[in-house]
């Protein structure tokens, strides 16, 4: 049913009498040379073997000249690719395919995150160590777990957070200082350890498949824990958040959120 006919049924409902002129509808804006690009790429799709110009402008209904401008534009952006007179997918297309999937990816790791922090009652976190630098990747809370408030910045920020602590633990000694060096610690709360060298001491002796736990180090009023993964040389790490008045849980809420975590690698990890 067409969008005016809709309006019309429920206005007739409502027993609201129609206007006497019709409101003009406005079209979207189509990109023509968009429209026929993306029909080469469809045809393409049609010939396993590939396909010569002439024979993608017959399947797309375009002329040979346009065809040709248009294909060369594909090729040169790398979602075509030519050999021996043939067009065939690029590594472009491949990429967008790629990116499709992580997207599930994504959206799968969301879902886990978000039954994690219903059962654990706590806001969770994922982060990973990258190009020398902490990454929040997501964090699932709700209005009866909040997330904790990042008033500093977490990258900046890794001595004081369990997040951070537990990503750092997974790095080597070497690494671990330059990371200090680039990002100094600093008193976030008056719990703050700022001695880089009892920072490193903890950090070495940290167990590679025990939870972090950092109590009111990053901000007052909050407990945290985090647990590390390791799967290959990926460094990451689920955490959660409790509120200071549930700081008793802490403990056993962590190990909990071990066992969970543990039984969904490696999937967290891509």
């Amino acid at each position: 049913m067409a969008v005016n006919q809709i309006a019309q049924t429920t206005r007739n409902i409502r027993g609201v009498r129609s206007p006497s002129r019709a409101v003009p509808t406005r079209e979207p804006t189509l990109i023509a040379s968009v429209q026929r690009a993306l029909r080469l790429l469809e045809a393409v799709g049609g010939h396993l073997q590939g396909a010569t110009a002439k024979q993608l402008a017959r399947a797309a209904g375009l002329p040979l000249g346009t065809t040709y401008h248009l294909l060369r534009t594909l090729t040169h952006e790398g979602y075509l690719r030519r050999a021996e007179g043939r067009f065939f997918y690029g590594a472009s297309v491949d990429g967008i395919g790629r990116a499709d999937h992580r997207q599930s990816e994504r959206a799968d790791l969301r879902s886990r995150m978000v039954r994690l922090g219903e059962e654990l009652e706590a806001a969770v976190y994922f982060a990973v160590y990258q190009d020398g630098e902490i990454r929040v990747v997501d964090v699932a809370a709700g209005s009866n777990r909040p997330a904790v408030d990042e008033w500093a910045d977490f990258r900046s920020t890794a001595h004081a957070h369990a997040v951070g602590q537990c990503l750092l633990s997974q790095l080597g000694e070497e690494a671990r200082r330059d990371h200090l060096d680039r990002h100094p610690p600093v008193e976030l709360t008056p719990t703050t350890v700022t001695d880089r060298a009892v920072l490193l001491r903890r950090l070495a002796a940290a167990e590679p498949t025990r939870p972090v736990l950092e109590r009111q180090q990053y901000a007052l009023g909050t407990v945290c824990a985090a647990v590390p993964i390791t799967v290959g040389s990926a460094v990451a790490t689920m955490a959660l958040s409790l509120p200071i008045d549930r700081a008793d849980q802490l403990p056993a809420k962590a190990e909990r959120l071990r066992s969970l975590v543990g039984a969904m690698s490696p999937s967290f990890v891509h």
